[in-house]
């Protein structure tokens, strides 16, 4: 199984850039679709931006623009870099691996990585 540890998080005020790592140890992530989760306190996880294997890229309409999700297969890392951060953005951000493209769950996740946006 796969490893993920997530890095980069932080307070931030609005307007700001944060850029989020994930390292993967014990396999190699270009073997996974990657994405980047988040959760808000008192609300369900919901999804942030994907990427598949071959570097396809997918986001939720709350970010589309904003955020840049990336992977480095050689560094064994996918990053998202996150600009003009808004309040709303604050929440844990979790990096998860999906075993193929086409997995609509996710199989391994991280332990979080707490983003806060100050108004």
């Amino acid at each position: 199984q796969v490893q993920l540890v997530e890095f980069g998080g932080g307070l931030v005020q609005a307007g700001g850039p944060l850029r989020l790592s994930c390292a993967a140890s014990r396999r190699t992530l270009s073997s996974y679709a990657m994405g980047w989760l988040r959760q808000a306190p008192g609300k369900a996880r919901e999804f942030v931006a994907r990427v598949s294997r071959s570097g396809g890229t997918s986001y939720a309409d709350s970010v589309k623009g904003r955020f840049t999700i990336s992977r480095d297969n050689a560094k064994n890392t996918v990053y998202l870099q996150m600009n003009s951060l808004k309040p709303e953005d604050t929440a844990t951000y979790y990096c998860a691996a999906a075993l193929s493209d086409y997995a609509l769950g996710y199989t391994y996740w991280g332990q979080g990585t707490q983003v806060t946006v100050s108004s």
